[in-house]
């Protein structure tokens, strides 16, 4: 792997040997991998016609490729079915874009995980989890697509803990962080609409998120109470940035917010409104620095989008709102973004399905 031709090893001829064998090359994120069987990765592959050499994203800083076939073992290693590989082929070709930052993200002390939000017919199509325990174990496609990631940033871009990833303290989320983007009872357009894809195209969005944090109302009962304390935890000193944001509405939250007729856009420029803290304050704790600002808006009397107030992001754009998670209970969710700037924007691309023929 790591850019390399792809080559043969022969492991021993037992499972948990061979298991022990992954182990010993030191291709595992410390939970066992699935042994990555030539026929295995060959049946992977079928799942996207071009020819397995194509590369499909690089690391800028060490130069290193990722082709299919090195996506595909580490896709075999985590778990995966040969109908997750298109999630995971689209989920590189959107972090292998500049203003993500592939290394920055996945170097940094800020103990960022890509964050992977699949949208569109299918996340239903292979099953992914978009409800009850939405972050959670269960699901074998959310969990092992979220895993192939992490496993590729290890063996493919040697971003390996405690050598090139810095992570401070890092967070669960670098074992798998992915989740699908729940279709049923959402009042709004899908991402993957709202992204401007055609009809009936699904989408993933990548983002650099930090650790999650949970947001409980259960006694709210109006779109400003309930979304006033997801700007609350948006905005507190340890986590309000100029970075973007994501939040997934719990459904009893999205009602709420739907009901009183409330759009995606209007949420947002709620949010963005209610989600700041006064410079005064910032500096207090040492976080405002002003040069670090006015480099994203220029100098001038509009640095400050309200005056005094430094808000999370840049506008109400910088946050990305959805749904997900249980019919039941108050449960929402804000996930900071990686960098304390604009070091990481997300990106999304099309799922494109393009099955091989079998030989």
């Amino acid at each position: 792997m790591a850019g390399l031709a792809p080559r043969i090893h022969e492991a021993p001829d037992d499972l948990l040997a061979a298991i022990d064998y992954c182990y010993e090359q030191g291709w595992t994120d410390g939970l066992p991998v699935v042994p990555p069987a030539v026929e295995r990765v060959k049946a992977m592959l079928v799942a996207d016609s071009r020819p397995p050499e194509t590369v499909i994203a690089r690391h800028p800083a060490t130069g290193l490729d990722l082709s299919l076939h090195a996506a595909a073992v580490n896709a075999v290693m985590a778990g995966c079915l040969p109908e997750y590989f298109p999630v995971i082929v689209a989920a590189f070709e959107a972090m292998d874009r500049p203003d993500f930052n592939f290394h920055g993200s996945t170097a940094s002390t800020g103990g960022s995980a890509p964050l992977l939000i699949v949208s569109g017919p299918y996340a239903d199509e292979i099953g992914m989890n978009a409800d009850v325990n939405l972050f959670g174990p269960g699901n074998r496609p959310n969990a092992t697509i979220g895993r192939a990631v992490r496993l590729i940033l290890r063996n493919v871009f040697q971003m390996l803990p405690g050598i090139s990833d810095k992570s401070t303290q890092g967070n669960p989320g670098k074992y798998s962080f992915c989740i699908a983007e729940r279709a049923r009872g959402n009042p709004w357009p899908l991402l993957c609409e709202a992204q401007g894809y055609d009809n009936g195209i699904s989408s993933v969005t990548a983002y650099a998120g930090g650790g999650f944090c949970n947001v409980e109302n259960h006694g709210g009962n109006t779109p400003e109470q309930v979304l006033g304390s997801v700007a609350d935890a948006m905005a507190n000193y340890g986590c309000i940035t100029l970075g973007q944001t994501v939040v997934i509405l719990a459904p009893e939250h999205m009602l709420i917010v739907a009901d009183a007729g409330w759009s995606r856009e209007k949420t947002q420029d709620f949010l963005f409104s209610q989600a700041k803290r006064s410079v005064v304050g910032m500096q207090g704790v040492g976080k405002y620095r002003e040069r670090e600002y006015e480099s994203q808006h220029g100098e001038g009397a509009h640095a400050l989008a309200t005056p005094g107030f430094m808000h999370r992001g840049l506008g109400p754009d910088d946050i990305l709102i959805t749904m997900g998670g249980g019919d039941a209970g108050g449960h929402s969710c804000f996930i900071p973004s990686w960098s304390r700037g604009r070091g990481s924007i997300m990106q999304h691309a099309p799922i494109a399905i393009r099955p091989a023929k079998r030989s």
